[in-house]
């Protein structure tokens, strides 16, 4: 559909724009945003009871609730013209993607790789710098029209992020108004989408290597075998190449690296280093909400979503108390509770050890007694979920795990091909999971 027609679709295209409010026309019809739909007013707002530096702050944004709304229009026209080439690995805004799906193919790719021999993995967790307000809208258009996208609609993007007034306000003061001509606008409902097609063409440039992005989060995976890191450390290298072409700065104090070693026989792995200092190397780190480890349990993870979940006990708690029907209080559970359980549940809880899973259990079953309502098990959760990805991928054909779904043959219609595992580890991870659901339920 061209970017023009979406204007007729949603009534939004006028004669005129004498006010902000009928102003819309004008911003398809000529691909130009007008200043007071850009203008945003910034608010420092303290992150912590007690502030001691600037970065206690977080800059929050006010902008046009108008220009918000057509923001959403904007996005949703982007993501549907979207070519199917895009880099697979990108995981956000794409349709049937989610954190569960960068989770797992994160993991997928490891566990594959770690169940041959003498073979290791290195994960490197990206951090940039202010990634958002770093973007360079010129490079970005040039991009968007390698995509393929509407020139109107690259038009429209490239004056959206550009001549953009902010101010800064504190009590009743107002600092002068500058203009920005860099970087996507705090709080736009468009900034994550904008950055995740600013960095598609960020791919692994060796076979060895994944780098599997989520908007800004991005994961280096690599595969050493035999001891050779020659290709991991070219792709770190190419990495910061690629940064500094594309203005983007990786802050090298919060990214951070994990390997995962599960040889007898381990040697001592040389740092990584980026622009000359030394990346810190983790045991533990917070992938997308979810704790990983270098020994791949969940542990950590079960006990960090434990103690939120029991912190929220105490308010259901609470709420029986002032009297709620068991239908609130079930739904309450449902909404603040159990989507901490349940969290990215295919992605993890499949490798859970008995202990973990009990323990998760234990708080399912305190909620049981506050609603007294039945409440599904998180076995059943992961079960279904479980099922219902498996459906989904298999049905996607551009999806990137699409390929581990093979069908047997015609007289054994419904089957999918098992995937080898010669470790635990690997037959209880997500996709050999999914698999053998499909072939019990047919």
């Amino acid at each position: 559909m061209p970017f023009c027609t979406l204007s007729h679709r949603h009534g939004l295209l006028t004669s005129a724009c004498p006010d902000p409010e009928t102003a819309c026309g004008s911003v398809l019809s000529q691909s130009v945003v007008p200043t007071c739909f850009k203008r945003a007013t910034i608010v420092p707002v303290p992150k912590k009871a007690k502030v001691t530096e600037l970065n206690d702050y977080r800059p929050v944004a006010l902008t046009s609730v108008i220009m918000k709304c057509f923001e959403r229009l904007v996005k949703d026209h982007i993501t549907s013209t979207l070519p199917d080439t895009l880099d697979p690995l990108q995981f956000a805004y794409r349709p049937n993607r989610s954190t569960d799906d960068a989770i797992s193919t994160t993991l997928h790719t490891a566990l594959t790789h770690l169940d041959k021999r003498n073979t290791y993995v290195r994960m490197l967790f990206i951090d940039y710098s202010s990634a958002f307000n770093t973007i360079v809208p010129s490079k970005l258009v040039i991009k968007l029209e390698t995509l393929g996208l509407d020139p109107a609609l690259c038009n429209w993007v490239l004056d959206f992020l550009t001549g953009r007034p902010q101010v800064v306000r504190v009590g009743n003061n107002i600092s002068t108004p500058l203009i920005f001509n860099t970087g996507a606008p705090q709080g736009c409902v468009l900034s994550p989408l904008l950055y995740s097609l600013f960095t598609h063409d960020c791919v692994a440039t060796h076979a060895s290597n994944s780098i599997i992005k989520f908007a800004d989060d991005t994961t280096v995976v690599g595969l050493i075998t035999n001891n050779d890191e020659t290709a991991y450390r070219e792709e770190v290298r190419a990495l910061g190449v690629w940064c500094q072409e594309n203005n983007l700065t990786l802050n090298v104090n919060k990214t951070k690296e994990m390997i995962v070693d599960f040889r007898k026989q381990q040697r001592e792995h040389p740092p990584i280093h980026i622009d000359g200092t030394v990346v810190e190397r983790v045991v533990s780190f917070k992938f997308l909400c979810v704790h990983i480890t270098d020994k791949l349990n969940w542990s950590t993870h079960t006990d960090s979503i434990v103690k939120k979940a029991q912190q929220r006990l105490f308010n259901l708690r609470r709420l029986k108390k002032f009297g709620l029907s068991p239908k609130a209080l079930t739904n309450f559970y449902r909404c603040t509770i159990e989507s901490i359980l349940a969290g990215c549940i295919t992605a993890w809880y499949g490798n859970c050890s008995a202990h973990n899973r009990k323990a998760l259990q234990r708080v399912v079953r305190s909620a049981q007694r506050i609603t007294r309502g039945k409440l599904p098990a998180l076995q059943d959760t992961y079960t279904t979920r479980c099922h219902r990805k498996a459906i989904k991928i298999i049905k996607d054909n551009n999806h990137p795990s699409h390929c581990l779904f093979t069908p047997l043959s015609s007289r054994r219609r419904g089957q999918y091909r098992c995937i080898k595992a010669g470790t635990e580890r690997l037959k209880n991870s997500f996709y050999l999971k999914a698999i053998r659901l499909l072939n019990s339920h047919h």
